[in-house]
């Protein structure tokens, strides 16, 4: 299980190793995604709080990256933060997320990304609940939701 203590040393150390690599042209990109997809994923935006259509989704399944279709998360370790965005305690493979320190807008955080693309995310933070004490902050228009089949 991922802590804070590892989160903050992928952040400065570099993180692991992702199972595959997809990179694309900033034009492939745009003509793949959304223009809302593409400006949080691409251009590191992010979606007006309880806005996104997975905020408030409790289906069984995983969730994957818009962009590469990498499984980050699974349903079961997702929460209702209140903070207006899905919010989850581990990814669901210690290898499938990327860290980077980010001090945009005056603050220190820790920015997510997908570790296949490169995809903006969200931030995680240590204010989640226990055992982890992760809050992975993550914007709807950046997964898409793999439903376990009934």
């Amino acid at each position: 299980m991922l802590t804070w203590k590892d989160v903050i040393g992928f952040s400065v150390n570099g993180n692991p190793e992702p199972d595959r690599r997809v990179e694309k042209s900033e034009a492939e990109w745009q003509e793949q995604l959304t223009q809302e997809q593409f400006r949080i994923t691409r251009l590191k935006g992010t979606e007006r709080p309880h806005s996104g259509a997975l905020c408030t989704t409790y289906d069984e399944g995983k969730y994957n990256c818009v962009c590469c279709d990498t499984p980050l998360f699974d349903s079961t370790i997702k929460f209702s933060s209140g903070t207006g965005w899905p919010s989850f305690t581990q990814p669901i493979r210690e290898n499938a997320i990327k860290y980077e320190k980010d001090t945009s807008y005056g603050m220190l955080r820790v920015e997510v990304l997908c570790n296949t693309c490169d995809a903006h995310l969200g931030h995680v933070f240590p204010d989640g609940p226990e055992p982890s004490g992760l809050r992975y902050c993550i914007n709807s228009e950046s997964m898409v939701l793999e439903k376990t089949p009934k």
